[in-house]
């Protein structure tokens, strides 16, 4: 009769979320957002700057989020 634990035995894994990622979806939001600002500020280059960088750095920092979440589940 086998254990109630068992050290070899590979754990379970969660199940599966239905539906798509919204996270992973993300970046069809910001991609058109970044041209927008470009265009619609053209008139106020200080603000149309500022804002494009912190959607820019967003940008960046949602990615690297990704990134090591995705090895942090790899290395599991």
């Amino acid at each position: 009769m086998a254990s109630p634990y068992d050290p070899f035995k590979q754990e379970q894994q969660q199940p599966r979320k239905k539906g798509p990622n919204l996270l992973l979806l993300l970046p069809l939001i910001y991609a058109p957002v970044l041209p927008l600002i470009r265009i619609s500020l053209k008139h106020k280059p200080v603000l149309r700057d500022r804002l494009f960088t912190a959607v820019l750095a967003g940008a960046f920092v949602h990615g690297t989020y990704l990134v090591t979440t995705l090895y942090d589940v790899e290395s599991k």
